[in-house]
């Protein structure tokens, strides 16, 4: 995946790896939809095997792995990645977890599945991981993804108030023109292979601070995509 590589975005969330477990540091935002993400995808898995691909610190990958599934995370920062396994150690869960591209899984049988959260949006080029990605799927797997929509919503809520105002994200994390239309993920997807057949929005539930799955698909959602 070297050419979908954006080094400032790696060196980014790197330096957040202290934090990455900490509820009310600025992972407090995947800590609040973590749930809500993994028990969508877990529901329409079929398989056991899993990589999940930008899986940082390993919120995603240590639900999975609780939930049984056998669990490779991949990343390329290495200070987050060092923080994932001693948090999966220390919680007695065996991750393989291994940094790089998908060549450092090439020694691998094909997956059942490859999820990539909250990550589509910080790469070079869509298309490309996306092809990385499926590269490592067996036909017939399914490629879960969550991202942000590209809306005057999500410019209004999730970058300008979560970043600027509200303070629940460091400035910067994000850059909304990279922020990508369902309809556009669709279409990266079906190029190399891939066909979007179930999608849904994720917003916080009033009052209690958790995210739950929702209808409205204008800030973030989650999609998943069967491989052809």
């Amino acid at each position: 995946m070297q050419g979908t590589v954006i080094p400032s975005e790696i060196a980014k969330f790197d330096g957040l790896a202290a934090e990455w477990w900490d509820p009310r540091g600025p992972m407090g935002p995947l800590h609040a939809m973590n749930p809500a993400r993994t028990g969508w995808i877990l529901q329409r898995m079929e398989g056991q095997r899993v990589l999940d691909i930008g899986c940082g610190a390993g919120l995603a990958s240590e639900a999975l792995a609780r939930a049984g599934k056998d669990v490779v995370g991949l990343d390329r920062a290495a200070a987050a990645l060092a923080a994932a396994r001693a948090h999966a150690a220390a919680g007695r869960l065996a991750i393989d977890y291994r940094q790089g591209g998908v060549e450092q899984v090439a020694d691998l049988p094909l997956f059942d599945a490859v999820v990539a959260l909250e990550v589509v949006e910080h790469v070079a080029d869509v298309q490309e991981f996306l092809a990385d990605a499926l590269s490592v799927l067996r036909p017939g797997g399914r490629l879960f993804l969550s991202t942000l929509n590209r809306t005057p919503k999500s410019l209004l809520v999730a970058k300008f108030g979560a970043e600027y105002v509200a303070r629940l994200l460091p400035v910067g994390t994000h850059d909304w023109k990279r922020f990508l239309k369902p309809a556009e993920l669709a279409a990266h997807a079906r190029a190399v292979g891939a066909l979007v057949t179930d999608i849904a929005g994720m917003a916080p539930m009033a009052g209690i601070g958790d995210w739950g799955i929702s209808r409205d698909v204008g800030q973030n959602y989650i999609a998943m995509a069967i491989k052809g």
